[in-house]
């Protein structure tokens, strides 16, 4: 039989196969190989005679994978940020937007709290333009219909920094999830984690799915190379192919398109700082 690992907790995998949840172990040989499953994978088991005796047997093909979280298969990323409390790092949210980019996944921009008074208009400004763009809110039930339209039929994840709303809005997406919320920490206004294990829930019949996570702790560190950070800013990477020299780096170098769309307006200024402060990062 064939199905999704939607949960593992203490050596058991939760493998959904059309309506039923089988609980598994894994097949003796993975552990041999150093292979383990990851929540998201599709595989092969077999259901055993008796209880604690199905096995998984198969991983199939992964598209993606992630160390932290250890997830598989992610459709599209949902990148939330607050409007307000805790106050938007841009920095931070393009560290998520070249991670997804890299991963080759959909990304959905989702804009948490306007219902508060924050700065949902800058942000729009900056990222409208580049990614589909939701906004939410206490009460803001339009917004939270034009996500649920953006992720029909994919396994989303949500990613974002802690204390953005992340498990609010899957509670809102599947209220069943029932998952903890944290408050903000008033010394530091960052979020607390709240989520322990990772999870995939299915949201509806058209087998749309999402991912509740600890936390994408691996966005922390750029994976990216040298050579390829300039396409995953899908606005820098339009202009790349004008530059002067074929190996521009759109730092200092004469004649430079991107640097020049810059000055026309053309690439944001907060977008470019990312990307220089990044490429600096992976030069050194």
């Amino acid at each position: 039989m064939k199905g999704t690992i939607i949960k593992g907790i203490a050596g058991f995998y939760y493998v959904k196969s059309g309506d039923t949840v089988y609980r598994c172990r894994a097949k003796g040989t993975f552990k041999e190989k150093g292979i383990k499953p990851a929540v998201g994978d599709e595989v092969c088991f077999q259901v055993g005679t008796e209880e604690d005796n199905t096995l998984v047997t198969e991983i199939l093909p992964r598209n993606n994978v992630f160390i932290r979280p250890f997830v598989s298969n992610v459709d599209c990323f949902i990148i939330v940020a607050a409007a307000k409390k805790p106050a938007p790092i841009l920095q931070t949210i393009d560290r998520f937007l070249v991670m997804a980019e890299k991963a080759q996944t959909d990304i959905v921009f989702c804009i948490n709290k306007c219902d508060l008074k924050g700065k949902q208009d800058e942000l729009k400004e900056i990222y409208e333009p580049l990614y589909p763009t939701v906004c939410i809110g206490q009460g803001m039930e339009e917004g939270l219909e034009e996500l649920k339209r953006l992720i029909k039929g994919k396994k989303a994840a949500l990613a974002g920094a802690s204390g953005v709303g992340k498990s609010t809005i899957l509670n809102r997406l599947h209220p069943e999830a029932q998952m903890e919320t944290g408050n903000i920490s008033r010394k530091s206004q960052r979020g607390k984690h709240t989520t322990r294990h990772s999870e995939l829930f299915t949201l509806d019949e058209e087998g749309t799915m999402i991912f509740d996570t600890p936390g994408f702790t691996s966005f922390d560190i750029l994976t990216a190379e040298v050579d390829e950070l300039q396409f995953l800013y899908p606005e820098i990477g339009a202009f790349a192919g004008e530059c002067r020299y074929d190996n521009c780096r759109h730092l200092a170098e004469p004649e430079c398109a991107v640097k020049q769309a810059l000055e026309e307006g053309r690439i944001s200024a907060s977008r470019y700082r990312s990307y220089k402060e990044q490429m600096e990062e992976l030069l050194k």
